[in-house]
């Protein structure tokens, strides 16, 4: 199951490396070319979703160490098949993907079973994950870098981290209330960083 998992992952990013080569610029593929296993990770099979579509499976990976009610919510959601034949709702060229009930009639909506419908918003961190920051400077945050595999933003004075919305990533959709998403709406960032969404919406994985 973690082979399908890096393998996607690793033909995602060979897909993604045919740009011309720029003087002095590597592609994506050369850049998994030259890796070693140590520079891999396995994904935690418990915090692994697979969204089976009708062309192809999308790998998720949760962060409950950024978001741990969200993706506990998420995780019921998952198991009681919540998500089973939803629709998606919105494709923005980009910018975001959508998946969520397609129903406008709240009546007609599919129960959230044992699930909660909103939880309050988990958009930053207490700044004790491990942290690898990226040399260059941030205008949406003081320092940005990786944590836990995930792209990620800190402010050491205020003690605080959190993920950013970088390609790739899973937020939870919600209305204007900073408390009204909990999981049954998802999106993916699939062009240009959305940053000023940071610390606005809670990112799961």
């Amino acid at each position: 199951m973690m082979r399908s998992a890096l393998a996607a992952a690793a033909a995602l990013l060979a897909a993604c490396a045919q740009a011309p080569t720029t003087p002095g610029k590597q592609t994506g593929a050369e850049i998994l070319a030259a890796t070693t296993p140590s520079d891999w990770r396995t994904p935690d099979p418990d915090n692994t979703l697979y969204l089976e579509l009708a062309t192809g499976r999308v790998v998720i990976e949760l962060a409950p160490a950024f978001a741990p009610n969200h993706v506990a919510n998420i995780k019921t959601l998952v198991r009681e098949k919540y998500f089973d034949g939803l629709a998606i709702v919105r494709a923005q060229d980009n910018y975001v993907v959508q998946w969520a009930d397609p129903a406008e009639d709240d009546a007609k909506k599919k129960p959230l079973g044992s699930a909660l419908s909103t939880l309050p918003g988990e958009f930053a961190h207490a700044d004790d994950l491990p942290f690898v920051a990226l040399p260059d400077r941030d205008v949406y945050a003081p320092e940005t870098g990786f944590s836990q595999g995930f792209p990620a933003a800190r402010d050491a004075s205020a003690g605080k981290m959190w993920l950013t919305h970088c390609y790739g990533m899973v937020g939870v959709g919600r209305d204007n209330a900073p408390d009204s998403g909990g999981g049954k709406e998802l999106y993916v960032v699939i062009g240009h960083a959305p940053r000023h969404l940071d610390r606005n919406v809670t990112l799961v994985g």
